[in-house]
């Protein structure tokens, strides 16, 4: 009786380690890729053409924009975390730089199901230190030290008409902010923030490459929650912190998904 008890034991064991085997065997990973499009009324942008009005009734035209999306993080749907930065962890996009717009990920992506795709717009506080970058085009983003220092989130430069029709340039830029308490005291406020991309379950197959499209519309940054009025808050925002956190609420429903395959 013992013997075939230990011999069924063996046999198990056996079984189990086969099973164990093969699962790990099979377990493998694919890839991943980001192509960003930029929208204005449901439509790719054009440039250098004053054809938008915004909810405010402002006719305005986009000029160029750039700015940095960071620390991308892949939920699985039993739970685990997967953050891309094998190869970097934030991502330039110019759009004068066509290359910019498409980002290949080095990351191996384990395969399986996934409930959603997060990442943070602009850079957060620990990363976003001045000297981060050094060569162009990044570094061109620079913020002044002055302000907090480190790097635009975005700037994004067009014109907009005046009651007196006039075409005035605007500088949509975003960074760190900065309030005087009522001592006099200088704080400066962080105005990045985390998009959680609605609709954004898909699944990683072994060997396959996944690509996603990240769609930015940028009408939405000038309607909700704040109507923006050019006329009201002025061309130039970056030195004013409440501006920005207008710019910073709007900005929360701005990216969507094109589309996954």
């Amino acid at each position: 009786m013992n013997f075939r008890i230990k011999l069924l034991a063996g046999v198990l064991l056996v079984i189990l380690a086969t099973s164990c085997k093969k699962e790990k065997e099979t377990k493998g990973s694919g890839k991943i890729s980001f192509e960003f499009d930029h929208q204005v009324d449901g439509q790719l942008v054009a440039f250098d053409t004053m054809m938008y009005v915004n909810a405010a009734g402002n006719h305005y035209l986009i000029t160029d924009f750039q700015y940095f999306v960071s620390d991308f993080i892949l939920y699985k749907s039993d739970g685990t975390q997967v953050l891309i930065n094998k190869e970097k962890d934030i991502h330039y996009i110019d759009s004068s730089i066509p290359s910019t717009l498409l980002w290949s990920v080095a990351d191996d992506i384990p395969e399986g199901d996934y409930d959603s795709i997060s990442f943070t717009f602009g850079i957060n506080q620990q990363k976003n230190v001045t000297g981060l970058f050094v060569n162009p085009p990044e570094v061109n983003m620079f913020w002044p030290d002055f302000m907090g220092g480190g790097y635009h989130y975005i700037k994004l430069n067009g014109k907009w008409k005046n009651p007196d029709n006039q075409e005035v340039p605007f500088n949509f830029h975003m960074g760190i902010g900065s309030d005087t308490t009522n001592t006099g005291e200088v704080v400066y406020v962080q105005n990045y923030f985390k998009r959680t991309l609605p609709a954004s379950s898909f699944t990683i197959h072994k060997g396959w490459t996944l690509s996603v499209i990240v769609v930015m519309n940028i009408d939405s940054w000038f309607t909700t929650p704040h109507l923006w009025d050019w006329n009201v808050i002025g061309g130039s925002i970056m030195q004013y912190q409440w501006a920005m956190q207008l710019a910073k609420e709007n900005g929360m429903d701005v990216f969507t998904i094109g589309s996954i395959f």
